[in-house]
């Protein structure tokens, strides 16, 4: 790394609650909801200039689950058709998304 590209290097805000979620991917197995999250931080971090930890560790989890992005990302495709994968912790209950 250049010092360039280290003066460019950015704290993304979402950074911690993302690195607990990467960690919760990476000790489990490639299920529903992992691969929802991975993809999920995959687009994030895409082209982000920092977290370079986490980006490292998108990379290792793909690699150790022998996927490709494209894959990954067919495989959630096709989850998000036929389930809903999480509800995102800001929706309140009873309150209709439709």
């Amino acid at each position: 790394m250049t010092e360039v590209q280290r003066e460019k290097d950015y704290l993304h805000p979402q950074y911690r609650k993302d690195r607990e979620t990467l960690n919760t991917v990476m000790a489990g197995n490639a299920d529903h909801l992992n691969m929802a999250e991975l993809a999920r931080l995959r687009i994030r971090y895409d082209g982000f200039q920092g977290a370079r930890d986490i980006q490292r560790d998108l990379d290792g989890t793909l690699k150790k689950w022998n996927l490709t992005e494209a894959e990954l990302f067919a495989k959630t495709r096709e989850i998000h058709k036929t389930e809903t994968v999480f509800t995102p912790t800001w929706i309140k209950k009873g309150e209709d998304w439709s």
